[in-house]
């Protein structure tokens, strides 16, 4: 099954690809678009590595990321949104989102996550979709309520959101 394209009244969200991934490799070498999330963003080799895998990975039917454009300005990479199985492994599906800097306070997150999350509920029937947020993540914490989600446990990194 191929993922559906959506658009919102401002964005297009379409299947991720390759096509992609210089973008998505720049968005990431920013300290601060991945200050709250793990991963090899200052390792070159096995950031590109990473970023290849996780665009070219199938994660099951209606589940993947999509990357979001402005209508207004089709062809300027403005982030990503997820819904995947859980560290790409499971069992429960997440939600998240990434957004360059560029991008940030203009409600793309919150729009695009809204579709995606619609998605998961009413399209996939998905019981459940949870997010993981570091505790000092504030916007992405804003996104994750503004879509229904709300807060079922605390990690000391993380609080779980979560939309049934």
């Amino acid at each position: 099954m191929t993922l559906p394209l959506f658009e919102t009244d401002r964005l297009i969200l379409r299947p991720r690809s390759m096509a992609d991934f210089d973008a998505c490799i720049a968005m990431d070498r920013d300290p601060e678009v991945t200050r709250f999330v793990a991963g090899p963003w200052q390792d070159p080799p096995r950031h590109e590595a990473f970023t290849k895998t996780r665009i070219t990975t199938d994660y099951g039917p209606g589940l993947g990321y999509w990357s979001i454009f402005p209508k207004a300005s089709p062809e300027i990479f403005h982030g990503w949104i997820l819904l995947i199985p859980i560290d790409a492994i499971g069992p429960e599906i997440e939600i998240g989102w990434r957004i360059p800097r560029i991008s940030w306070g203009q409600g793309f997150a919150t729009e695009a996550a809204q579709v995606i999350a619609d998605h998961a509920m009413n399209t996939l029937r998905l019981d459940r979709i949870i997010a993981e947020i570091h505790p000092e993540n504030h916007a992405s914490i804003n996104v994750a309520t503004k879509i229904g989600m709300i807060e079922t446990d605390r990690t000391p990194d993380a609080i779980i959101y979560a939309r049934s």
